[in-house]
């Protein structure tokens, strides 16, 4: 897949690395801040983590819109942008969908230059 507009996808393509990273980092506090919550029996103040969750929800929501600009610019189908949005919602699956949307994006890329 040859992109045809590569000085438009760069940035997009780092923006999404870059919030893939965060919210798989925050999804991993959400899961400390729901063990701590329903596992511990933390709640409200007595819990460190407890104004984690709305954070979170905002961050995942910038999330979906850098997956939806790389996705829209690189000419991904609707159910790939989708599948690529869920892996946000699985801990530690953002980190590898990252990596591999990452790599698909920079041999378009490559293909491009040629």
């Amino acid at each position: 897949m040859a992109v045809e507009d590569a000085d438009a996808v760069r940035p997009r393509l780092t923006f999404f690395k870059v919030m893939a990273f965060i919210v798989g980092v925050g999804l991993l506090v959400l899961v400390v801040e729901m063990v701590l919550a329903y596992g511990y029996g933390l709640k409200g103040d007595a819990n460190p983590l407890a104004w984690w969750p709305q954070p979170h929800g905002f961050i995942y929501m910038v999330y979906l819109v850098a997956t939806a600009v790389l996705g829209f610019k690189v000419g991904w189908s609707l159910t790939k942008m989708v599948l690529v949005m869920l892996a946000g919602c699985v801990p530690f699956l953002s980190f590898w969908v990252e990596r591999r949307v990452a790599r698909e994006v920079e041999a378009g890329l490559a293909a491009s230059r040629r």
